[in-house]
């Protein structure tokens, strides 16, 4: 459900991360402007087609479509999405989708692809939440944000580079069993 926005402030429509053949990884919508899902995936399929023969790939590319402005962003086989009504502020949107982009590279550890990005969709779905709340922009600076889902994951107590290295110590400890097992 959405919430009524102010006609003052920078509102989200929605934040897509698609893979090189326009299928969801994670999405979230924060308008009712696409009711079903049908209706949702059509216009992913719109924001696809039309986007995947540009070249945004070192800066934020900029578009309209269906009344929308769309910021977007690829690396790898991913395709970053920002998407705000006609009359939002571009500089905002594009605000909204490097820190979603940054963040997400820095909780994958610089490994943005989408074999990567379904392993840790916990993640990159707690980062659109921390990024995004009901349209409204929370946060834009990646290292707080990755800070904050980091801090969330699984092992609350660690910091992320601790969390790989207990990570490390619970597969080998797996391992080490297995092995005694057999």
């Amino acid at each position: 459900m959405s919430l009524p926005l102010s006609s003052d402030c920078p509102s989200i429509k929605n934040i897509l991360l698609l893979d090189s053949d326009g299928k969801r990884v994670a999405v979230k919508y924060f308008s009712d402007e696409w009711p079903t899902n049908v209706a949702k995936e059509s216009f992913e399929k719109l924001v696809f087609t039309k986007t995947q023969k540009t070249n945004a790939r070192a800066e934020a590319e900029i578009a309209m479509f269906e009344n929308n402005i769309v910021v977007y962003k690829f690396i790898q086989d991913l395709h970053f999405f920002v998407t705000g009504g006609d009359d939002e502020n571009e500089l905002i949107l594009v605000t909204a989708l490097q820190a979603f982009f940054d963040s997400v590279g820095i909780l994958l550890r610089g490994n943005v692809e989408k074999k990567e990005a379904l392993e840790n969709l916990d993640l990159i779905l707690m980062c659109i939440d921390e990024i995004i709340d009901g349209g409204i922009i929370l946060e834009t600076d990646p290292s707080v944000i990755s800070g904050k889902v980091a801090s969330n994951s699984i092992d609350s107590g660690a910091s992320l580079s601790e969390q790989t290295l207990s990570q490390a110590f619970a597969t080998a400890r797996e391992h080490f069993t297995r092995s005694l097992l057999r």
